[in-house]
């Protein structure tokens, strides 16, 4: 598992840094990305984390990197933002909820859209609220972390 990590995760990284770009600047590309990477609508993160690169001229293959090295966390995290969403905007989810969409969904597919389109709209929402709170705290984390690596192989 450490030979994998290392090879998948920590070498590409250091090659990154190894080629002379910036740590800050590695660091905030892979915090972006870390943090796109959970977005609570699926298939679009991709799209999101390219739109912000080119935008603020981060590394796209680090921003892309972290976008699917979080991807099983995008999936973990979505029943909670939706579940945080729920309870901070006034509607919890109950734990028959998803029988209840799943008859919704059979009886009137327009309804049950609408039904699912606003928990995921209220999930955004607190992802949203996270995102100045990680965003920061993850980038110098990852800044940190860099500068002593390279500190290290000087």
């Amino acid at each position: 598992m450490i030979q994998y990590l290392h090879k998948r995760v920590f070498a590409p990284v250091l090659d990154l840094l190894k080629q002379g770009a910036a740590p800050e600047k590695i660091a905030l590309s892979i915090a972006w990305g870390a943090v796109l990477g959970i977005f609570p609508i699926l298939g679009i993160t991709t799209f999101l984390c390219a739109c912000v690169a080119v935008t603020f001229r981060l590394n796209m293959a680090a921003i892309q990197f972290a976008n699917w090295f979080v991807c099983p966390l995008q999936v973990i995290l979505l029943v909670p933002f939706i579940m945080l969403g729920g309870h901070l905007f006034g509607t919890p989810a109950a734990a028959e909820d998803v029988e209840n969409v799943m008859t919704l969904f059979r009886a009137d597919l327009s309804s049950a859209l609408g039904y699912a389109g606003d928990r995921v709209f209220r999930a955004v929402l607190v992802w949203l609220l996270a995102v100045p709170v990680v965003l920061p705290l993850l980038n110098k984390i990852l800044v940190s972390v860099f500068r002593k690596v390279l500190e290290d192989r000087a």
